[in-house]
């Protein structure tokens, strides 16, 4: 079996030990996409970080969360807020080459530190009980897209803004987490084709999703599960508990 996942994955060996914990962090990751509709990406690159290159690891978790999105798609589809979703999602196509495009001059440590401050205050404040109570402009949610665009090019943590903007915003959990699956569709198959114009898209790389797809639905129906149960304010603060040990975990990868 480990000989099968090492050959998978064009590595010489995999240890028992390995193995285990990126199963263990897929299934988790899973787990957690399942409930909140995001989260699975940093969670499950950190694990499969252990045994391959980022470069290769990340294209792998993009094919995963593509197929997460489409399996939890039927169950979404009507609470979308699809008023608020496409200038989203219009906004962060647009400026994702120029997040790309500033990679090269951004200073990578501080920007990511004032970001995750930027992110623990703005979930402190909505833990406290801060909401708009109307959604915001078409502008704004255009601002919105374009500030996910540029974050997710330059530095790969996008996903904050858009999920503080459904928590803060009227649509309401079900809404929110439905949008937010739509939403990482829509940008997973956009990062995924500017991937692939690059290269790193391989038929090994659909293989490998294809092994880890068990994993993916079994913590996505586990996750699922969890949701159906919740009581709407045990979600949102669930939610932004995630959201802020997501956002200190990504301080300590760039401290450590």
């Amino acid at each position: 079996m480990l000989d099968w996942l090492a050959n998978l994955f064009d590595l010489p060996a995999l240890s028992p030990m390995t193995a285990t914990v990126i199963i263990a962090a897929l299934l988790v990751a899973a787990v957690v996409r399942g409930y909140s509709g995001f989260g699975f990406s940093m969670l499950a690159v950190s694990g499969l970080s252990l045994a391959l290159p980022p470069a290769r690891a990340i294209p792998i978790v993009f094919v995963l969360e593509i197929a997460a999105s489409i399996h939890m798609l039927p169950g979404v589809w009507r609470q979308i807020d699809w008023r608020s979703l496409w200038p989203l999602v219009l906004g962060t196509a647009v400026a994702t080459p120029f997040g790309v495009h500033l990679l090269a001059s951004l200073p990578e440590t501080p920007i990511r530190l004032a970001i995750a401050a930027l992110v623990a205050t703005a979930t402190i404040l909505l833990w406290r009980g801060f909401a708009l109570k109307t959604m915001p402009s078409l502008p704004a949610t255009l601002a919105t897209g374009a500030a996910v665009g540029l974050l997710n090019g330059s530095l790969g943590i996008g996903g904050p803004p858009v999920i503080l903007f459904y928590l803060s915003s009227p649509a309401g959990t079900a809404a929110a987490r439905a949008s937010l699956v739509g939403f990482f569709l829509a940008t997973d198959a956009y990062a995924l084709a500017l991937g692939a114009n690059q290269g790193l898209v391989t038929t090994g790389t659909f293989l490998a999703a294809l092994a880890l797809l068990p994993i993916l639905l079994i913590g996505i129906a586990i996750g699922s599960r969890g949701y159906i149960r919740a009581e709407p304010a045990a979600f949102r603060k669930t939610v932004l508990a995630l959201l802020l040990l997501l956002s200190s975990a990504g301080v300590v990868r760039v401290l450590a």
